[in-house]
């Protein structure tokens, strides 16, 4: 059974910063990439930040280009969600998910096993 927790949110000003962390635990069948969405109330959950099995290549949003970072530790399982210069428009529940092969998309389709999420608020 695969388990994916998230940590890290929180309440921020506008201009802060949040690390978000995710653990994945429970699987054995070698890395995968894995994704951060968000989901604002009333909004679609979209794709913010993916990245590769090995952690060699990432792609992030247009929206949070420049002010997010995605990094991994294969050692410890956990990948991370950097993100500074924090806006209102980032507020949202944020959640972890790992893909199906090396690399993925942005597109909830893709994905299968998803964490529960964990919630960021940034005030203006």
């Amino acid at each position: 059974q695969v388990r994916l927790v998230e940590s890290g949110g929180g309440s921020v000003q506008a201009g802060g910063s949040l690390r978000l962390s995710c653990v994945v635990a429970g699987y054995t069948d070698g890395r995968l990439c894995l994704t951060w969405f968000r989901q604002a109330p009333g909004k679609d959950r979209e794709g913010v930040a993916t990245i590769d099995a090995t952690g060699g290549r990432t792609y992030l949003a247009s929206s949070v280009k420049g002010r997010f970072t995605m990094s991994r530790d294969n050692a410890k399982n956990t990948a991370y969600l950097q993100m500074d210069s924090l806006k209102p428009e980032d507020t949202g529940m944020y959640y972890c998910a790992r893909g199906r092969g090396f690399a993925c998309g942005l597109s909830v389709a893709e994905y299968s096993y998803w964490g529960q999420g964990t919630q960021v608020t940034v005030s203006s």
